[in-house]
């Protein structure tokens, strides 16, 4: 009998303690929205063009490391959203620059602290270069995921972009008569989808993302050369930021970042070790010496997935929110970095 009387007395607590969040306890809540603390800078501005900033250079006409948007003039792009994530790293704003294809002198320049995208297998002095973050070679596509790597010695049809990387290793692999010269990585693709070659020889960045952006079925069965990759340039002077730089690059891998980016623009992170390398393949350094018989090639994407990146807050240049038109035609069309 007592427990039913305190049934009604809960009830009547219950309604007290409503009615006091409701009025005079909801006076205590903070007035202003929460806004969470900026990171601390870990890099000293006597190491940066502009203090608080990290300048960073890259080449809008290679997507999809980097290219304009079709809707706007902003830049976007594996190396943005990269970049983005390096400044981040270092508690910085980022503010991304086209330099155009000429590291070396966009770093001597004083244009910018870091440059992204420089070829892993460049000899060129004057900066330094971090450990790859982006593997990449010169790649076989097929029509059919389940299409078999070509013995060298085999007859066979490879379309390749005129006056580019690929055509070259086409011909010192496979030989001249099984290289067929199309004007653009678009026209290449376009006859390996309608039968007229057996397979295409293109940056296996660059075609992934072409495939990808024109939902085309062409996959990598195989690569054409030791593969390479894509690297962050610093000045060589300045020691601060290459070790700032290089446990960025380091950290974002570690994290499974760089496979989140790589995922956001080309479907999943590109992992070249699944591919054999051909016989008689050379090395990225062009006139490598060659390779011996059909192995599996090395890569530097970082194992795991990860949650992207989030831009740093108020960065004065930021990453694209997707793959647009304008980095997609970039892409198929360009000779400027195509392999």
């Amino acid at each position: 009998m007592r427990f039913r009387l305190k049934v009604p007395a809960l009830a009547c607590l219950i309604a007290g303690l409503v009615a006091c969040m409701l009025t005079s306890c909801s006076l205590s809540l903070p007035s202003t929205s929460y806004t969470p603390p900026a990171k601390q800078q870990s890099i000293d501005d006597s190491a940066l063009k502009t203090p608080g900033v990290l300048k960073v250079g890259v080449n809008a006409a290679a997507a999809p490391l980097a290219g304009k948007a079709s809707s706007s003039a902003k830049l976007v792009g594996i190396d943005v959203d990269v970049a983005a994530a390096i400044a981040d790293r270092l508690g910085v704003k980022v503010e991304v620059v086209d330099v155009g294809k000429d590291a070396a002198r966009a770093l001597s320049s004083g244009q910018v602290d870091v440059v992204l995208g420089v070829d892993s297998a460049s000899s060129e002095a004057g900066y330094w270069k971090s450990t790859v973050y982006l593997a990449t070679g010169v790649a076989l596509f097929a029509k059919d995921a389940s299409a078999k790597a070509p013995q060298v010695t085999e007859s066979v049809s490879i379309g390749a972009q005129v006056s580019s990387k690929s055509a070259w290793s086409v011909e010192n692999v496979f030989g001249e008569p099984s290289l067929v010269v199309q004007d653009s990585l678009a026209s290449a693709f376009a006859a390996l989808m309608s039968g007229k070659v057996d397979y295409v020889a293109s940056d296996a960045v660059t075609g992934v993302y072409l495939a990808k952006t024109s939902a085309e079925s062409a996959r990598v069965v195989a690569l054409v050369q030791q593969p390479g990759g894509y690297c962050a340039a610093v000045g060589s002077s300045n020691a601060a930021l290459q070790s700032a730089v290089s446990d960025a690059v380091s950290a974002l891998s570690k994290a499974g970042l760089i496979d989140a980016i790589q995922t956001k623009w080309l479907g999943s992170p590109l992992d070249l070790s699944t591919y054999p390398t051909l016989s008689g393949a050379r090395d990225a350094k062009a006139g490598g010496s060659a390779a011996g018989s059909a192995s599996g090639a090395s890569s530097s994407s970082a194992s795991g997935a990860g949650a992207a990146a989030d831009a740093a807050a108020g960065q004065t240049g930021s990453a694209g929110s997707g793959a647009g038109a304008g980095a997609a035609s970039a892409a198929a069309g360009t000779n400027a970095r195509t392999l």
